[in-house]
Formats: C-alpha cells, sequence, structure tokens
C-alpha cells in the first residue's frame, strides 16, 4: 500500500510504568496505517481532522483511571466520536480471564460512569508487575494488593502478564475499522 493510500490513525496514552506504550507498539505491527503517537499527559492540542481513526490506551494506577485521560476524552468528546475509535486499560486485575472482559472488569465499567465518551471497540489487557522499578513503599503496598488478589508478592523478579494474543486480536479489530 502506497502512503497516498494509509490512514492517519492518531494514537493517544497515558502510562506510568511503560507496559502501556510495549502495547502500542505491538499494535503498530499489525497496521500499516500512519501512527501518531502523543502522549495525553503532555496535554497535547490535537488537530482531529488530519485523521481518521484514534486509539486510546491507558493504565490504572493504584486502582485508579489516569485523570489526564479523562479530562481528555470528557473535553474532546465530539472528535473522538467524529472518527472510527478504540480503547483499552491496562491494568493487573486482567491478570484473571474474567476481569480481562471490558464487561466484567471494574475500572472500565468506572470509566463507562465517569467518561462522556464510549468507545467503538474496548480492551482490558494485564500490565506488569515489575518490582525491581517500585521503591519500597510503591513494593509494599503492590505486594499487599497481589497478596489480597491472589498475585504473585516474590520481588525478586518482573512479572509481565500482558497477553500478547489478546492484543494482537484486539490489533486487527482496530486494523480492520
Amino acid at each position: 500500500m502506497n502512503n497516498e493510500n494509509k490512514k492517519n490513525t492518531l494514537v493517544l496514552y497515558s502510562s506510568v510504568e511503560g507496559q502501556t506504550i510495549k502495547i502500542i507498539d505491538r499494535i503498530k505491527l499489525a497496521t500499516t496505517d500512519n501512527l501518531s503517537v502523543i502522549n495525553i499527559d503532555d496535554k497535547p492540542t490535537i488537530d482531529f481532522s488530519q485523521y481518521q481513526k484514534v486509539l486510546i490506551g491507558a493504565s490504572i494506577r493504584y486502582g485508579n483511571l489516569r485523570p489526564n485521560m479523562i479530562q481528555f476524552v470528557n473535553e474532546h468528546k465530539a472528535q473522538l466520536d467524529a472518527l472510527p475509535n478504540a480503547f483499552f486499560l491496562v491494568c493487573l486485575t486482567a491478570r484473571k480471564p474474567e476481569k480481562a472482559d471490558p464487561a466484567n472488569n471494574t475500572y472500565m465499567k468506572k470509566f463507562d460512569q465517569i467518561s462522556q465518551w464510549q468507545p467503538n471497540i474496548k480492551a482490558v489487557f494485564a500490565g506488569a508487575l515489575l518490582y525491581s522499578r517500585y521503591n519500597w513503599w510503591q513494593t509494599l503496598l503492590i505486594q499487599l494488593i497481589m497478596k489480597m488478589t491472589g498475585g504473585s508478592t516474590d520481588k525478586s523478579k518482573d512479572i509481565e502478564l500482558t497477553d500478547w494474543q489478546k492484543v494482537d486480536l484486539f490489533s486487527q479489530k482496530f486494523n480492520d475499522l
């Protein structure tokens, strides 16, 4: 496909530890679109008329949706609705199959309640436990959360929990928009 026939796709993200970016990098492999990847946390000014599709990905941190992402989607609802669009969340609870379903995920339900924008396609992906990057307080807090939810508390190793096959399926759905 030559460059003139490619869609311009806007990819927006909000990430803390980088797993959201890693997922976006995987999604990039499935597309032939021209992608503009922009961090929502930088509070960008965007000309949506330059794009034919939009994808937004955001992480959950300590049980909270990313505030800049919620503010952005609420402020730009009309522009987002005007384009084929998709949204994904990255959270540790999605390591459990039933919590990886957007219809059953607490954070996606919270997103649905506080977001004025409702995406065409939604997904929830498990993130990564990156104990090597956490300070002692973060490690303690995350270990407590993992203990309460049946996850790994072994701080001697990092664990990537993302289901890459699921990311690939989502990528195809997004690519087909």
